[in-house]
């Protein structure tokens, strides 16, 4: 069998809202596990309490996404503005005569 070789460059990641998503997906979860505690007793007669913690592990394993995008979020500006001091410096080496 061939290896596989790619006839193109990948096209770059799309970047978006990506805090601002991850948090709300994170209430959603909350909102969602909230609004079955009221049937607790009837997911627990049925055997389908995986629907409760679900939603509450949804929740809290949303909050440790929140803290990790916030900071790449803050990582990217910081590298974004490295680059653009190092734009206006000028390149490497070069001496105003």
């Amino acid at each position: 069998m061939a290896k596989w070789i790619a006839k193109h460059e990948a096209p770059e990641p799309l970047e978006g809202p990506v805090v601002a998503t991850v948090t709300g997906g994170t209430i959603l979860w909350f909102a969602l596990f909230v609004v079955q505690l009221p049937f607790y007793g009837w997911f627990a007669d049925r055997g389908q309490l995986w629907w409760v913690w679900t939603c509450a592990a949804g929740g809290f394993l949303g909050l440790i996404g929140i803290w990790y995008v916030r900071g790449r979020d803050a990582a990217l500006k910081r590298h974004a503005a490295a680059a653009a001091a190092q734009a206006q410096q000028g390149p490497a080496g070069a001496t105003e005569a």
